[in-house]
């Protein structure tokens, strides 16, 4: 009777976006009007300091612990601007969810990938460490990127993440305007660079989330995803992925999925295009031992 409930909810909820409500909670953003998706990549850094709109803490739930902070500098986050009208177009239906687990609802979908300073020229910048010493100099499309993603690979194999804003020995970030200092970082710890909780990410398996909405380190299954290609032709994800990240416009009912670089975002995107809307379950036993 109870899952009746949740599928029933589901499907009201489905069917009241058109007119801009919606069954299940933290929807606000259903029906606003927006610029649509960021093409350029869904992340940007931003100033942890800003609080999120209080008058939102209604409308979300938290899914187990959220006080599990363990990188309290690092604030990863998807473009700015109004968040864009949610269309479903092209969504599996809910009866096709698993019949464990808890639905949580609707969540707006994008995408985020990890840049290679060897796929961009420039002139030099110099990329700084949190001591105000240079890592080494790099090109400024590879500056621009790593800035805004918060994580990237150098020629030289390391790994960099941002490690500390508002460094006054760093240069500008052309589209957020912030100064930011990185850690360089063992390439075989973090081949893909460092989440919110300090530990290594992995593409198509790490999303980020609002932690006030799933706790960091919740298995998570995304309907839409299960059964999609991981690239043309390349065996199907099964739609389990671990909530390893946040940032501060990843907010409420908004998933920010970790693609390892712009090809599968691509991919993804012609698939499941970003702000399509996605399913999202916890707790269904197909995701606990991923």
């Amino acid at each position: 009777m109870q899952r009746l409930s949740r599928l029933l909810c589901a499907m009201l909820g489905l069917a009241s976006l058109a007119v801009g409500t919606a069954c299940t909670s933290g929807k606000r953003w259903v029906g606003e009007t927006g610029a649509g998706p960021d093409k350029g990549g869904s992340r940007i850094l931003l100033d942890g300091r800003a609080k999120p709109d209080e008058s939102e803490s209604g409308d979300t739930v938290a899914i187990g612990p959220t006080a599990d902070r363990k990188v309290e500098d690092e604030e990863l986050a998807d473009a700015p601007g109004d968040r864009p009208k949610l269309s479903l177009t092209g969504t599996k239906p809910v009866a096709d969810g698993p019949l464990d687990g808890q639905l949580l609802g609707v969540f707006r979908n994008t995408y985020y990938d990890f840049p290679a300073e060897a796929d961009f020229t420039g002139r030099p910048v110099p990329l700084m460490n949190r001591s105000c010493q240079p890592i080494r100099s790099v090109p400024q499309g590879f500056y621009d990127a790593v800035c805004v993603q918060g994580s990237g690979t150098l020629t030289s194999g390391s790994t960099v993440s941002f490690s500390k804003r508002d460094c006054a020995c760093a240069s500008v970030c052309e589209r957020t305007g912030q100064r930011i200092c990185f850690d360089e970082l063992d390439q075989k710890t973090f081949p893909w660079g460092r989440g919110a909780l300090g530990k290594p990410i992995t593409p198509l398996r790490s999303v980020a989330v609002d932690s006030n909405v799933i706790a960091l380190g919740t298995p998570l299954y995304i309907l839409e995803l299960d059964g999609v290609p991981r690239k043309p032709g390349g065996a199907p994800l099964d739609g389990c992925f671990v909530a390893e990240d946040r940032g501060m416009k990843v907010q409420g009912q908004h998933v920010d999925i970790f693609t390892g670089n712009a090809s599968v975002t691509a991919h993804l995107n012609a698939v499941l295009p970003s702000n399509a809307g996605v399913h999202v379950y916890v707790g269904t036993a197909r995701c606990q031992a991923n």
